[in-house]
């Protein structure tokens, strides 16, 4: 998990993905502290299996949603999400997918509650462990 968090959540990779024409990041705040973010990524499904799931083209992957613990339940992670899909479709795309931890029971109520429906599965490697997920995708039109 340290490994992961290093080498995609780091400053240096999200100052990166700021960077990055590809990459959107957007922020919540409260009182001048980060409250939540989300990071959507443009163009094609990085794997050929997750292309093959996400049924509608061009699309944006949903790679993170986060709000901060003392954040949940206050409306910050649906007020980004809701921009976030907003971007999306201002941007053209017909979908925005993403995976959810298989596990994750809360988080998946989350994106169905906003309009999402699983599409597959996928595994996803955090260090030695493999992650079963959920693939997820919201049609935009």
């Amino acid at each position: 998990m340290d490994a992961f968090v290093s080498a995609n959540l780091s400053a240096e990779r999200f100052a990166e993905y700021l960077t990055d024409a590809e990459r959107a990041v957007f922020v919540a705040e409260d009182g001048g502290r980060l409250a939540g973010y989300t990071l959507a990524v443009t163009g094609e499904p990085y794997d050929p299996e997750l292309a093959r799931l996400v049924r509608h083209r061009p699309t944006v992957e949903l790679s993170k949603c986060y709000a901060a613990p003392e954040a949940h339940g206050s409306g910050t992670a649906a007020a980004l999400l809701t921009h976030t899909v907003a971007w999306a479709t201002a941007e053209g795309a017909a979908s925005v997918w993403l995976g959810v931890n298989g596990l994750n029971q809360r988080a998946q109520r989350f994106y169905a509650k906003h309009g999402f429906e699983v599409v597959g599965e996928r595994r996803f490697q955090v260090g030695q462990r493999i992650e079963d997920d959920l693939v997820l995708e919201k049609p935009l039109s």
